[in-house]
Protein backbone atom coordinates (compact mmCIF):
# COMPACT_ATOMS: atom_id res chain seq x y z
CA UNK A 1 0.00 0.00 0.00
CA UNK A 2 1.07 3.65 -0.47
CA UNK A 3 0.64 6.50 1.84
CA UNK A 4 -1.92 7.83 -0.95
CA UNK A 5 -4.15 4.35 -0.82
CA UNK A 6 -3.99 5.00 2.90
CA UNK A 7 -4.97 8.28 2.87
CA UNK A 8 -8.17 7.23 0.78
CA UNK A 9 -8.91 4.24 2.49
CA UNK A 10 -9.27 6.41 5.32
CA UNK A 11 -11.34 9.30 3.77
CA UNK A 12 -13.75 6.20 2.37
CA UNK A 13 -13.94 5.10 6.44
CA UNK A 14 -13.64 8.21 7.72
CA UNK A 15 -15.50 10.98 5.42
CA UNK A 16 -14.71 14.62 5.59
CA UNK A 17 -13.61 14.20 9.42
CA UNK A 18 -11.01 17.30 10.24
CA UNK A 19 -10.07 16.34 13.79
CA UNK A 20 -7.98 19.25 15.69
CA UNK A 21 -5.10 18.61 16.95
CA UNK A 22 -6.28 18.43 21.06
CA UNK A 23 -8.77 15.71 19.53
CA UNK A 24 -6.02 13.97 17.61
CA UNK A 25 -3.64 14.16 20.81
CA UNK A 26 -6.27 11.92 22.95
CA UNK A 27 -7.06 9.64 20.22
CA UNK A 28 -3.63 8.71 20.12
CA UNK A 29 -3.65 8.80 23.90
CA UNK A 30 -5.97 6.04 23.21
CA UNK A 31 -4.06 4.07 21.09
CA UNK A 32 -0.69 4.50 22.91
CA UNK A 33 -2.33 3.13 26.60
CA UNK A 34 -3.69 0.48 24.62
CA UNK A 35 -0.49 -0.72 24.21
CA UNK A 36 1.23 0.53 27.50
CA UNK A 37 -1.88 -1.64 29.23
CA UNK A 38 -0.46 -4.79 27.00
CA UNK A 39 2.87 -4.09 28.52
CA UNK A 40 1.56 -4.19 31.73
CA UNK A 41 -0.08 -7.13 31.40
CA UNK A 42 -2.75 -6.63 34.31
CA UNK A 43 -4.78 -9.97 35.10
CA UNK A 44 -7.94 -8.22 34.23
CA UNK A 45 -6.66 -7.02 30.71
CA UNK A 46 -5.34 -10.54 29.57
CA UNK A 47 -7.99 -12.06 28.03
CA UNK A 48 -8.07 -9.37 25.20
CA UNK A 49 -3.87 -9.60 25.13
CA UNK A 50 -2.93 -11.37 21.83
CA UNK A 51 -0.43 -10.73 19.10
CA UNK A 52 -3.31 -10.12 17.10
CA UNK A 53 -4.59 -7.14 19.17
CA UNK A 54 -0.65 -5.63 19.62
CA UNK A 55 -0.75 -5.70 15.87
CA UNK A 56 -3.99 -3.84 15.55
CA UNK A 57 -2.85 -1.29 17.57
CA UNK A 58 0.51 -0.71 15.81
CA UNK A 59 -1.29 -0.58 12.86
CA UNK A 60 -3.90 2.00 14.24
CA UNK A 61 -0.74 4.40 15.37
CA UNK A 62 0.67 3.85 11.47
CA UNK A 63 -3.27 4.48 9.73
CA UNK A 64 -4.00 6.81 12.32
CA UNK A 65 -1.18 9.19 12.00
CA UNK A 66 -0.82 8.94 8.65
CA UNK A 67 -4.89 10.93 8.42
CA UNK A 68 -3.89 12.85 10.79
CA UNK A 69 -1.01 14.52 9.65
CA UNK A 70 -2.83 15.21 6.49
CA UNK A 71 -5.93 16.76 8.72
CA UNK A 72 -3.21 19.17 10.13
CA UNK A 73 -2.16 20.44 6.56
CA UNK A 74 0.98 18.10 6.59
CA UNK A 75 2.08 15.69 3.80
CA UNK A 76 2.37 12.51 5.38
CA UNK A 77 5.16 11.50 3.35
CA UNK A 78 7.19 14.17 4.14
CA UNK A 79 7.30 14.07 8.33
CA UNK A 80 8.25 10.19 7.55
CA UNK A 81 11.10 11.34 5.75
CA UNK A 82 11.90 14.00 8.32
CA UNK A 83 11.32 11.16 10.95
CA UNK A 84 13.56 8.90 8.73
CA UNK A 85 16.30 11.39 8.65
CA UNK A 86 16.16 12.30 12.74
CA UNK A 87 16.40 8.83 13.53
CA UNK A 88 19.69 8.32 11.21
CA UNK A 89 21.17 11.29 12.79
CA UNK A 90 20.40 10.01 16.16
CA UNK A 91 21.78 6.73 15.00
CA UNK A 92 25.18 8.16 13.91
CA UNK A 93 25.72 10.79 17.19
CA UNK A 94 24.97 6.86 19.04
CA UNK A 95 27.94 5.41 17.19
Amino acid sequence: MTIRELLKQAEEIWGDEKLSLAQIIVRLGKVFGDICRWERNAPKDRERHSGEELKKELGNLIFSTIKFSRELGYDPEECINLAIKAQKEKVDILN
